[in-house]
């Protein structure tokens, strides 16, 4: 007959638990608590690095304000701040519904570089010999499917071949800034590759409200559009079940292939009509730096905001706001351009790093527990 034998069984003295559920109330205060860290760890880097508050600490209250200022102490920086935060908002919701698909579209960048190419295309070839209407109009289609078209060409290696889609994406990129360059060649033969501000293709202003409201509108509508479809249509629900699991999305007679092809159709016509919005309704011209970066700023915005359309609008003027004060830093400071880039990437480092407390706990273990052994 065996004889149980108790021993102490020693355990981690804490492990990590996924939380089932978390109240929004709670999330929302680690988040809060996650950008104060930031912003205190912020202030100690520009306390050591800018000499004007080393030699006055008691300047460090200029600094905040700064982040203020770069934004809304006039009316002019409150405008640009909308725009600036709808023109990321347009791209963040273009990759949305790929990321829910789990398709990770790393190519909005290029896909918004591609509708920018679009749309001045054909304001440079048929400006002046057009009504106005009819080549904005015009401007808006080619756009349209130059976005559509960069956006589906991974989709279809994807469907068919099951190619690798952030590698694919990730190189169109730069694909799409090579063509840029190549017009630029041939449309400005000095050399310079640099295009001025064309005299046609300009999206109008309102009658009523700043220049930039009617972009600001359009995004607005958008975002309530996009929430609708993802949440209450059938093609909402595919996108859904395919990003969930590949293998239920076939049992229950969803066409996987046709949805990712589709779902990139859309990503790839929201991108080309923010290219858009930024070649006729802000620069009239490309450059390769049209979209400045924010092709991939926006894979933040979305993921931040769980690829929810409505809580983006947060997300996407969080992050607005700190590139408009990292901005007023460099000016109100004189310091170099890399130091602002610095600070907001603390700052995202701590918003991002919050997200592993809302979604794991940490759990101690008080005492060792006691197994029985059979001897």
């Amino acid at each position: 007959m065996s004889e149980q034998k108790k021993t102490a069984v020693h355990e981690p003295l804490f492990h990590l638990a996924k939380r089932s559920n978390i109240s929004f109330g709670k999330a929302m205060l680690i988040r809060a608590v996650a950008i104060l860290l930031g912003l205190l760890v912020c202030g100690l880097v520009a306390f050591l690095l800018i000499d004007k508050l080393r030699e006055n600490p008691g300047k460090i209250g200029d600094f905040y304000y700064s982040f203020i200022k770069g934004s809304f102490t006039t009316e002019r920086k409150l405008w640009k701040f909308l725009k600036n935060m709808a023109i990321l908002q347009c791209i963040s919701l273009a990759v949305t519904p790929a990321f829910r698909m789990r398709f990770w579209n790393i190519g909005a960048e290029g896909q918004t570089l591609m509708g920018v190419l679009g749309s001045i295309t054909v304001a440079f070839y048929w400006g002046g010999r057009l009504p106005e209407w009819l080549l904005l109009i015009l401007m808006l289609i080619a756009a349209l499917l130059y976005g559509a078209v960069w956006a589906v060409i991974p989709a279809l290696f994807k469907a068919k071949w099951n190619t690798n889609e952030t590698l694919f994406t990730l190189m169109m990129n730069y694909v799409a800034t090579y063509v840029v360059s190549y017009f630029l060649v041939i449309w400005v033969p000095s050399g310079s590759s640099t295009l001025g501000k064309l005299k046609y293709g300009k999206l109008p202003p309102l009658p009523f409200g700043d220049q930039y409201l009617l972009i600001i509108l359009i995004v607005l509508l958008l975002t309530v559009g996009l929430f609708i479809y993802l949440k209450y249509s059938k093609q909402g629900y595919e996108i859904t079940v395919v990003g969930e699991s590949v293998r239920t999305a076939q049992y229950s007679g969803i066409n996987v292939k046709k949805v990712i092809i589709r779902t990139m159709v859309v990503s790839g016509l929201l991108c080309g009509l923010t290219g858009y919005l930024i070649g006729a309704g802000l620069d009239q011209s490309v450059t390769t730096e049209s979209v400045g970066g924010q092709g991939f700023t926006a894979i933040i915005v979305s993921w931040l905001a769980n690829f929810n359309p409505l809580i983006m609008i947060v997300t996407a003027g969080l992050i607005s706001f700190l590139n408009s004060g990292a901005a007023q830093i460099s000016q109100d400071f004189n310091v170099s351009g890399a130091l602002p880039d610095v600070i907001v990437g603390i700052i995202l480092f701590f918003i991002i790093g919050c997200e592993f407390f809302i979604n794991y706990q940490i759990v101690f273990r008080h005492s060792a527990k006691v197994k029985e052994v059979a001897k």
